[in-house]
């Protein structure tokens, strides 16, 4: 995966990603479980990367939103997978779920802390100890799920919500998700620096000019990325 998103981050002609699994046909489908839990007691190869950990994914750093569009189960490295996603599309036989206890393992590649910033720490705390899934209508409740929809019908909207996206100013879109990443960490002094260091670089932009010039001509924008 991390030569997918190598790609995507060097294609200016395309802002946003969609990820997503092929389960066409299956009645139970499995968006993704983790790592080989055979391979890994045989001490296996290694499914991590430098750069962006387990799968090449969820540590690599990127300037493109990415959407993932998820049919069936996310459990363990699946989960963390969905977890280092920035906006997730469900199907209503989805769920979610850290099961890494139930084989004496952690959550080891970002669920751990990333699982508590979006579904809060005391349901955080009994999805992974408990090793239960959620499903996807709670998931949707507590804000991880942005949208549910039929089964066959995720990738369509992942695509929609990613036009719509696009249609934004690509610079202004990844600086605002910038600052929005940062808010799980950041305090609100720091989080004030961070959005100053960002909008200045923007303010001087020739997208912002274009935007400016488009709302008063009253016509779209044609962004540049620039």
């Amino acid at each position: 995966m991390e030569a997918c998103i190598d790609r995507l981050e060097a294609d200016d002609s395309v802002w946003v990603g969609v990820l997503t699994a092929n389960t066409e046909g299956h009645k139970s489908p499995v968006f993704c479980a983790g790592a080989d839990l055979k391979a890994l007691s045989a001490g296996g190869q290694s499914l991590s990367t430098e750069r962006g950990g387990f799968a090449g994914f969820v540590y690599r750093e990127r300037v493109k939103p990415i959407i993932a569009a998820v049919d069936g189960l996310a459990t363990a490295g699946g989960c963390e997978i969905v977890l280092a996603a920035d906006m997730v599309i469900a199907t209503s036989r989805s769920s979610f779920g850290l099961a890494e206890v139930k084989r004496n393992l952690i959550a080891g590649a970002g669920g751990l802390f990333r699982l508590p910033r979006a579904i809060g720490r005391a349901v955080a705390m009994e999805v992974i100890l408990t090793g239960e899934p959620l499903s996807v209508d709670r998931a949707f409740a507590l804000g991880l799920v942005n949208q549910v929809v039929a089964p066959g019908e995720e990738i369509a909207a992942a695509m929609a919500l990613a036009e719509k996206i696009a249609l934004s100013a690509p610079m202004a879109v990844a600086a605002s998700r910038r600052v929005i990443l940062a808010s799980a960490y950041s305090t609100d002094q720091e989080l004030i620096a961070l959005t100053n260091k960002e909008f200045a670089p923007i303010l001087r932009s020739e997208d912002t000019k274009e935007g400016l010039t488009a709302f008063i001509e009253k016509r779209a924008p044609q962004w540049k990325g620039r």
